[in-house]
């Protein structure tokens, strides 16, 4: 089993770890992107991102400094819902193991990241169509080479399927024909006044904190997944699909 996840839109500031970082899967890659985001004025940078002049200017001068930047655990280095789910930081030493070896984070600029990669300050969402000789965006940009990887770790891995806890446009980045993997991916709905509906907010958090029940209960067979409870979330039969089973829960928002 595999488990991806996509960043959260914020990327926090470098945090440390005692345990040994390792080297991202796509290092050239990602130097072409580091480099190609280099050239892009600040005006670019905002229309690239869709973001406020200052935010620009923090991100022109990450990529200018791309090199000197310090560098930390990819699982650390995301903030948002879906991080806050996971909770790495609270990860025992043996779960961190686990998700070292079956625990990817999709990324627009690393193309994909494993929870100890170095990995520095950055943002390029992958939506972003930020244009290079492969192509308009970064959809081109990756190619079939993220869902090749993901073969690659699952056979390193013995892994047969994996658990999609990631959003749509990351997961956009998987290219579904070059991927040999049975993929489920699951929903988490919200139970008001007798109608289920998906709250981001929520849903965000929920798909985190799957990937951390995975993660702990180190779970082999797909049916298992059904098993998730946390945050008062319950398995669903009838809402769900083959590979698609939703989770429900009573709220009041």
């Amino acid at each position: 089993m595999l488990v991806v996840l996509s960043p959260a839109k914020k990327l926090d500031e470098t945090r440390g770890t005692e345990r040994p970082l390792t080297t991202p899967i796509f290092p050239a890659e990602t130097g072409v992107l580091a480099k190609k985001a280099k050239t892009l004025s600040k005006p670019a940078l905002q229309k690239l991102m869709d973001i406020s002049e200052p935010l620009a200017k923090l991100n022109q001068d990450r990529f200018r400094n791309f090199e000197d930047l310090s560098e930390g655990p990819a699982a650390l280095m995301f903030d948002g819902d879906t991080y806050t789910g996971l909770d790495a930081k609270t990860l025992t030493e043996d779960g961190l193991t686990y998700a070292q070896s079956h625990l990817r984070i999709l990324s627009g600029l690393y193309g994909l990241l494993r929870p100890l990669d170095a990995m520095k300050p950055y943002r390029l969402e992958m939506g972003s169509k930020l244009a290079t000789r492969r192509g308009k965006d970064l959809y081109a940009f990756w190619a079939d080479r993220i869902a090749k990887a993901l073969n690659a770790e699952a056979e390193a891995t013995g892994s047969g399927w994996l658990l999609n806890c990631a959003s749509q446009e990351y997961f956009g980045a998987v290219d579904p024909k070059a991927l040999r993997l049975r993929v489920i991916t699951p929903q988490f709905m919200e139970l008001k006044g007798g109608r289920p509906k998906i709250v981001s907010f929520f849903a965000k958090r929920a798909r985190g904190a799957m990937a951390r029940f995975v993660t702990e209960n180190r779970l082999t067979d797909p049916d298992e997944v059904m098993n998730f409870d946390l945050g008062g979330y319950r398995f669903d039969p009838e809402l769900s699909k083959p590979d698609a089973p939703v989770f429900l829960r009573e709220t009041t928002v």
